[in-house]
């Protein structure tokens, strides 16, 4: 599917953040280890999410909407033997199974996970730290299948060799079966929410919210009910706030969850870009913004977000000077920026790591191609400011992480149509 955007209009209303997919597919993995019925509130209806039901439905879960956005889930008859390694294969998130299966079967058989494809994502980080466990495992070539198997837990302190967010959710859904120490965990939001989540089903957990967790295990694993909101979404909010300031509109962004957007919030200051901050919502006013070149460098949480260093990226393009982007996380997230130039963008790719971008710059219309999630939205804000027509390819890289984009921005205005 496709985008076709007429762009350089100003856009102008209001845009509601939906939840957040990297809170919700731990969350839905993490309800493997509740016997009983689960309702997760704030699902957001994107690829990863649904797929990530549907592989949990290969296994025998039962699963009932009861609203637009909120879903009950009964895993009582789960089974990772009958696991759909086909859709494994689709999505990065799938690697989150693997801790709650191995907490409540002690084994499971799992394919390589999929995704976004910004560069080397081993699980290195994972295999090694399910092996401190006591973990045995093996990888057979042909079938591209890990079999692991966890039977008794040898070590009960882990430290991770790097600030993983994965690995770090992958060992709070084993240390809910038993307890650990994990040192040098990551810390992100969504990991906050799913260390809440687990607290409901009787997991201690201390240090939430920091690089050190200790969780004690649950001392009662009967079924439970448990009701669970997911929280909204920050590099959508994020997203969003780039959107109105490169296409210099106002736009007010509701439902932002301020305190997970510290590093965001003062790169649009040292961007120029003017903006007001109400209880949960964000005024952007695209129109009085005097944008002016920054560095753009990622690292993990509470630092700026590697998930919005693209569309920081583009806003780059309409700002005065020379922005220096640096993304230390992953070697392929620079790609967007030579279908940027195919747009007119004044940019160098340094290297993997590394790119300069001058402006401001205007971009015209073009045929251009959505890499990955990140890079797709950036991509549609690019179209939204250029002059012309754009038709940006392979969308559905986007609709893994955005729901119903195009409707939502033609609510302000946005020239936008899908087509097959």
């Amino acid at each position: 599917m496709k985008f076709i955007i007429n762009g350089g209009k100003h856009l102008s209303g209001e845009i509601q953040v939906n939840g957040f997919k990297n809170s919700a597919t731990p969350i839905i993995a993490a309800t493997i280890l509740n016997k009983g019925k689960t309702i997760l509130e704030n699902i957001p209806k994107i690829g990863d999410v649904l797929t990530m039901l549907d592989i949990l439905k290969s296994c025998g879960s039962r699963q009932r909407w009861i609203s637009e956005y909120s879903i009950e889930i009964d895993n009582n008859d789960f089974n990772p033997r009958f696991i759909n390694q086909t859709q494994v294969k689709k999505i990065r998130s799938s690697v989150l199974l693997i801790g709650p299966i191995l907490a409540r079967f002690r084994k499971l058989k799992i394919a390589v996970p999929g995704g976004c494809h910004i560069g080397a994502r081993s699980l290195d980080t994972h295999m090694e730290a399910f092996k401190e466990l006591g973990a045995k495992i093996n990888f057979d070539e042909k079938s591209s299948l890990y079999n692991i198997v966890l039977n008794k837990i040898k070590n009960r302190k882990v430290i991770l060799k790097e600030l993983s967010v994965t690995a770090t959710e992958n060992l709070l859904m084993i240390a809910a079966e038993n307890s650990l120490e994990i040192r040098l965990a990551a810390c992100e939001p969504h990991i906050v929410d799913l260390c809440s989540f687990l607290k409901k089903i009787g997991v201690s957990v201390s240090g939430s919210g920091s690089n050190f967790l200790k969780i004690k295990k649950r001392n009662d694993a009967k079924p439970k009910k448990i009701k669970h909101r997911i929280i909204n979404d920050p590099i959508e909010a994020g997203t969003f706030a780039v959107l109105a300031a490169a296409t210099k509109s106002n736009i007010l962004i509701r439902g932002c969850e301020i305190e997970h957007l510290d590093a965001p919030l003062m790169k649009l200051k040292d961007f120029g870009v003017s903006f007001d901050l109400r209880k949960d919502s964000i005024f952007i006013n695209g129109k009085s913004s005097v944008l002016k070149a920054a560095k753009i460098q990622s690292s993990p949480y509470p630092a700026f977000p590697t998930d919005l260093q693209a569309p920081f990226g583009v806003l780059a393009t309409q700002a005065k000077g020379s922005s220096l982007i640096f993304d230390i996380m992953y070697e392929g997230r620079l790609k967007y920026i030579n279908e940027l130039k195919r747009m007119g963008a004044d940019a160098t790719i340094l290297d993997s790591h590394r790119a300069i971008i001058n402006g401001p710059t205007v971009l015209e219309g073009a045929e251009i191609e959505s890499l990955d999630l990140r890079a797709g939205a950036t991509l549609v804000i690019a179209a939204l400011l250029a002059k012309g027509k754009s038709i940006i390819g392979n969308i559905e890289q986007i609709d893994r992480g955005y729901e119903y984009l195009d409707k939502r921005l033609l609510n302000l205005g946005a020239d936008i149509k899908r087509i097959n």
